[in-house]
């Protein structure tokens, strides 16, 4: 293994990349801001590497130090979880990654039954689209969208979902809205994230070609289901993300549950030695139950 950094000069970059700051970080880390901008200097010589851009405006990240703060900041928040759950007592924690939209919509309204199952499981979960890396121990699970390609990783399909356009009634009410081809003619929402285009969904129940343009743009399966319900377009979506939103009623589908697109996007992805905690055993047994009755 390489030779690692003081752990002292990566805690003074990580403040001073945040706070933007060599004064603030001083104040977070109780030193003066000379001994933080020897901490910098130390660690910059050690990798060879300038971190910083200093100026008489104040101090950015170089290039370099905005990708090495990606990494070194989530090293040292594994590093204070774990230290803090080890002095309240807590073996039998449980890191959870997943993909944003799943974990507002799906996981989050399911986890008081994960909490009844399994109450001696302190769970610890965060989202974020950048898949975890469980190089820096970042998570014992991540629930991971797109199509697969993690040939390292344990790969666990979770359910089949139904991708189709969705609309509030009163939108649907107010357009008169019946027939695909008036889709054209309507203002449509986009999920940039979306595995399932508007092109794959015209191409799969039309010969029409999906517009270039759309109204709205998204890069989060909830923005888009708030903008369908809000009467501003048509959303192509998830049936399962949009599953309270159907059930509540404030959605529909215009042309019927079946004029879906199907696939498979959403995937529990472990590395194989994690297999072997009884934490992950439990909440695997317990996620695809869940994907089992959805």
């Amino acid at each position: 293994m390489a030779a690692l950094p003081p752990i002292a000069n990566l805690q003074a970059f990580e403040a001073v990349a945040r706070r933007r700051s060599f004064a603030l970080a001083a104040v977070e880390l109780h030193l003066t801001a000379s001994a933080v901008s020897h901490q910098i200097s130390r660690l910059e010589s050690h990798l060879g590497i300038r971190l910083f851009e200093r100026s008489a405006h104040g101090v950015r990240l170089s290039p370099a130090g905005e990708h090495y703060l990606l990494h070194v900041g989530t090293a040292l928040n594994v590093i204070a979880t774990a230290t803090d759950a080890l002095r309240q007592g807590i073996r039998n924690s449980l890191y959870v990654h997943s993909a944003p939209s799943i974990a507002s919509l799906w996981l989050m309204p399911r986890l008081h039954r994960f909490a009844q199952a399994c109450p001696d499981i302190s769970l610890n979960l965060s989202a974020a689209h950048t898949p975890s890396d469980f190089a820096l121990g970042q998570a014992d699970i991540d629930i991971r969208y797109g199509v697969p390609q993690w040939g390292d990783l344990v790969v666990e399909p979770l359910f089949e979902e139904a991708i189709l356009p969705l609309a509030s009634p009163a939108f649907i009410k107010a357009n008169k809205l019946v027939r695909i081809e008036q889709l054209l003619e309507l203002p449509l929402i986009q999920s940039n994230v979306s595995i399932v285009q508007w092109s794959d969904w015209f191409g799969s129940f039309s010969g029409l070609r999906a517009p270039d343009r759309f109204a709205l743009r998204f890069d989060r399966a909830q923005m888009s289901l708030d903008a369908a319900t809000q009467g501003l377009g048509v959303a192509l979506e998830s049936a399962v993300n949009a599953g309270g939103h159907l059930a509540e009623g404030k959605l529909k589908a215009p042309f019927g549950m079946d004029k879906a697109v199907r696939v498979k996007a959403h995937f529990a992805v472990y590395p194989e030695r994690h297999a072997k905690r009884a934490a992950v055993e439990s909440f695997l047994a317990w996620l695809h139950a869940e994907a089992a009755r959805t």
